[in-house]
């Protein structure tokens, strides 16, 4: 009597797995549409903040929910002012980008327009690099088809360590609207300029006995602000958009005051303060791009250890951490999809030590108890693997054998998680933590072997300032 054999995982993974084509292809992002329908927010993560096949997938995923889907808000895992920049240059809209310089320098001179482009700080090939210029430079094209500002796609950024840049755009906004308001701010603001170029040196000195936190300073701006916006809207140069942006960096540096006072606190709530202030930027700007009958709909580019629901996750289970994807998938329940990113080895852009120069290291092959090992074992190169639960009942046998897979998936495991910093010696107990990676994500994507993040130069400075040109908004 023959007995059939049970599959291993790695076996039953291979089954449930679409199977990807080459980046290049349109039929890449076509096997994604699955997620779309009744979605508003689509969160796309990345196992590491420096491996190219990661930023190619979510470009090309992008473009097509841009084109087909109506998606019209790309948020990332980016400070504001920086990606302001590129959203002013691929939405063209009127009005001067704010600010247009930094603060003045430590020679008290004012840097030209031209040497201020973006993403010029530590980690600057997060968002400094090839991939992200390709796809900005679409983006642009694209928006150039569509006549209405409001029906452009825009580029918005959702993290908070911009106190300097942001300050600076709040205080050159209302030199611009109410020239009293902005001598008022810049007093305000005042308390924070001991700080504003090491603002993590901000927290150790608010917990010394007889300093006075700025919280109440900075509150007064954003409240003023606030409390004026049907006057400054009117402001013919910089509108609604001029207010969005002051506003945004205002309430920036109200949440980064409190995140860099709880540094010195413990780090599961500094990472709380961090992630729910990146969530209250990604619903505002679905609130804002949501006027006139129009429904907005935003694509996330962000870390898996931000989009992955961290519920599931030794960050919620142990540190008591929470994250953007379960904010996301609590508030805005079936609307939000949450597509993680995974590989074996290969290499990747990253640092040793938090702002030293970036390297490109190579990636060690993947821990045998990991959930990496397993899809390694299937042998596919790339694919897409569907974790979302299906009926009580299924309807086919291949969806009954997927649902095994994902009861077996449901086993905690390894999962390895590479930031801005990668220390291969000391892998295990840096990069991995346990993980049930169906509960994390509603689907994972896998590729076997991946490339590091090709990174851009440093920006052109020019002695004299000078007119927007090709090199624009990178400086190239």
């Amino acid at each position: 009597m023959s007995h059939s054999r049970v599959p291993s995982l790695p076996q039953r993974i291979k089954a449930a797995a679409i199977p990807l084509p080459d980046l290049s292809s349109p039929k890449f992002a076509e096997a994604f549409d699955t997620y779309v329908e009744g979605a508003r927010v689509v969160l796309l993560g990345e196992c590491s903040h420096g491996t190219s096949e990661f930023y190619q997938a979510r470009a090309a995923i992008t473009r097509r929910l841009v084109t087909k889907h109506g998606f019209n808000i790309i948020a990332v895992e980016a400070d504001w002012p920086d990606a302001h920049s590129i959203d002013h240059f691929v939405r063209d809209f009127p009005g001067p980008l704010i600010p247009s310089r930094p603060l003045a320098g430590d020679d008290g001179t004012l840097a030209p327009q031209s040497s201020i482009a973006p993403f010029t700080r530590f980690p600057t090939w997060m968002w400094r690099n090839t991939d992200v210029q390709d796809f900005v430079n679409w983006l642009k094209e694209y928006n150039d088809t569509i006549p209405g500002l409001e029906d452009k796609a825009g580029f918005f950024g959702l993290d908070l360590y911009s106190l300097h840049a942001s300050t600076t755009a709040v205080i050159e906004y209302l030199e611009r609207v109410d020239p009293e308001a902005a001598k008022s701010a810049r007093k305000r603001y005042g308390c924070l300029a001991p700080w504003v170029r090491n603002p993590e040196r901000y927290g150790l000195a608010a917990m010394s006995k007889g300093y006075a936190p700025c919280e109440k300073e900075v509150l007064k701006v954003l409240h003023s602000l606030l409390k004026r916006q049907l006057q400054y809207i009117q402001d013919a140069q910089l509108g609604d958009e001029g207010f969005m942006d002051a506003a945004h960096n205002a309430i920036l540096v109200h949440d980064a005051e409190k995140y860099y006072q709880a540094m010195y606190q413990g780090r599961d709530e500094s990472w709380n303060l961090r992630d729910t202030h990146m969530f209250n930027t990604l619903r505002r700007l679905l609130e804002e791009r949501s006027r006139g009958g129009r429904v907005a709909k935003a694509v996330v580019w962000a870390h898996n250890s931000h989009i992955g629901d961290a519920r599931f996750t030794g960050m919620g289970t142990e540190n008591g951490e929470l994250n953007i994807g379960q904010l996301c998938r609590e508030h805005f329940g079936d609307e939000a999809v949450l597509i993680g990113f995974g590989t074996h080895t290969g290499t990747v852009a990253a640092a040793h030590e938090w702002d030293r120069p970036m390297q490109v290291m190579r990636v060690r092959k993947s821990r045998p108890d990991s959930y990496e090992a397993l899809m390694h074992d299937t042998g596919i190169d790339r694919f897409l693997l569907d974790l979302r639960e299906g009926n009580e009942t299924p309807a086919t046998e291949k969806e009954a054998e997927r649902e095994e897979m994902i009861k077996l998936l449901m086993k905690h495991r390894l999962e390895r998680f590479i930031g801005v910093i990668y220390r291969p010696d000391t892998e295990r107990w840096s990069h991995y933590q346990e993980a049930c990676l169906p509960m994390q994500f509603d689907g994972y994507v896998w590729f076997n072997e991946t490339n590091a993040v090709k990174a851009l130069p440093p920006p052109v400075k020019d002695k004299e300032p000078r007119e927007t040109d090709e090199t624009y908004p990178f400086g190239l």
